[in-house]
């Protein structure tokens, strides 16, 4: 572990996290922690030795210049602390990084040594999967926890999920075990637009993270470029008639399942989410951008190169993951083993989630 300023403290802190990697298709949740970070100034106060978690060959650090010194870039974990204000102040603990390479359980202890030192109520991970759902719907995010009591008193679903699983599930169990309250959140994707950013699943993802802590959260220019990505895919779409077929196909078979939203409850829920929003309070005006820069970003222009999602199949042919492989896969249970997230956080470390040192050597 590498110390980097006082650990502070923190009032009824709950702790967030997301990492890039298997869980996270499209950067959806990595990009939420993150949007978190920017619009309430977090506080960086550690980091994970990278040495300890991660092949380097897997996850390249990067090298650059600052002022002519050359530096290196490690893929790490960080955490960092947002203070809110108001009537009701409450701290959140974000932890943002990429999955392991290895020593997952150590890296779990690591992660609740700082929750119980902190004093943390809860943890909540946030993950996406790529699922048959159409984008022109709004983004499923389901809430699950292994917790019974919490699933009763939280309106939450216990999972049942029995596969594969990447950082997301066993964090959660690590906490589970630990006695310390844990929720995860998940947000499907359209596996046939699965490039990040997702700016519309990064934003189902905090409305139910909002929802779940009770705290209202700046949403900067985040509706905006929903909005935006939500335009640039219908016109891609209309211009493939084999897409524009397949999108009809997921629609109304989401229409016909999800009847049953607009219940009492679902219409309350929007209804307190609304009245939240009408009063900023101290600290929380919006501003900021919804993804870490402007380098990969989805295009508002579409005729100015975006590049086209891949044809699906036919519907009759479609079935657990038509276009992603193993990554894909319908939008049911906990989405711990929807599969990998379309390959992302497996390249080079990006320095937002990255620990910076003077030179190439590590600590012991």
């Amino acid at each position: 572990m590498i110390e980097l300023e006082g650990v502070p403290e923190l009032i009824d802190p709950v702790m967030v996290a997301a990492f890039e990697g298997w869980n996270d298709a499209g950067d959806a949740a990595s990009t939420a922690v993150a949007h978190l970070d920017r619009e309430w100034k977090g506080e960086v106060f550690a980091a994970l030795d990278a040495e300890d978690y991660y092949d380097f060959q897997v996850n390249r650090p990067t090298v650059w210049l600052d002022g002519g010194v050359r530096k290196i870039t490690w893929p790490t974990t960080r955490l960092s602390v947002v203070r809110i204000g108001g009537e009701k102040p409450r701290d959140l603990v974000l932890v943002r990084g990429i999955e392991p390479s290895m020593r997952w359980r150590s890296f779990c202890n690591e992660i609740l040594g700082f929750a119980h030192e902190l004093g943390v109520e809860m943890v909540v991970v946030l993950g996406a999967l790529l699922g048959d759902t159409p984008h022109t719907r709004p983004v499923p995010v389901s809430g699950v926890t292994s917790d019974p009591d919490l699933a009763r008193t939280m309106d939450l679903e216990e999972t049942r999920y029995e596969g594969p699983t990447g950082i997301v599930g066993i964090l959660q169990e690590a906490c589970t075990h630990a006695g310390v309250p844990a929720v995860s959140l998940w947000a499907a994707v359209p596996h046939y637009v699965s490039q990040p950013p997702n700016p519309k699943a990064t934003l189902a993802l905090l409305n139910r993270l909002e929802d779940l802590i009770g705290l209202r959260i700046p949403l900067g220019e985040l509706p905006e470029d929903a909005r935006a990505w939500q335009l640039g895919v219908d016109q891609l779409a209309a211009e493939d008639s084999e897409v524009a077929e397949y999108v009809q196909t997921l629609e109304e078979a989401r229409d016909t399942a999800e009847l049953p939203e607009a219940s009492g409850e679902a219409i309350a829920r929007e209804f307190e989410r609304y009245l939240r929003r009408r009063d900023p309070g101290p600290g929380q005006s919006p501003g900021g951008h919804a993804t870490d820069s402007g380098e990969g970003s989805y295009l508002r222009d579409p005729s100015s190169g975006r590049t086209r999602p891949p044809k699906p199949p036919r519907p009759e042919s479609t079935g657990p993951g038509p276009l992603g492989g193993a990554g894909s896969g319908p939008v049911t249970g906990s989405g711990e083993g929807a599969g990998p997230a379309g390959g992302t956080g497996s390249s080079d470390a990006s320095p937002d989630s990255s620990e910076d040192s003077p030179d190439d050597s590590s600590e012991d």
